[in-house]
């Protein structure tokens, strides 16, 4: 099979578990990859990024091959972290009279 037929007839459904045995080193049935299949799977799961990951998580590889890096502020705003605002932030405008400058 080549990569185009791969890719035609792999559901997201098949990615999905796929991508998870790779993940965990097992398939859904708690059988062991082996390493050749852990290779395997891991190649169809980055061909499959690169033609359907329009959103791409962190470190992954995204629609056109690319692998994605996100910044520091874009993780933190995807995992709903919220800087805290300190009073000194508050107070940071000087102001001045017509007669100061």
């Amino acid at each position: 099979m080549d990569v185009k037929q791969l890719l035609d007839v792999m559901t997201p459904e098949v990615y999905q578990r796929i991508s998870t045995a790779v993940e965990i080193g097992k398939w859904p049935d708690g059988s062991v990859l082996t390493q050749e299949q852990r290779d395997s799977a891991q190649q169809a799961v980055m061909l499959y990024q690169s033609r359907h990951n329009d959103n791409a998580e962190h470190m992954s590889v995204e629609a056109g091959g690319d692998i994605k890096f996100k910044s520091k502020a874009e993780l933190k705003r995807d995992f709903g972290v919220k800087e805290p605002v300190l009073e000194s932030d508050l107070n940071d405008i000087a102001r001045f009279g017509h007669g100061d400058l």
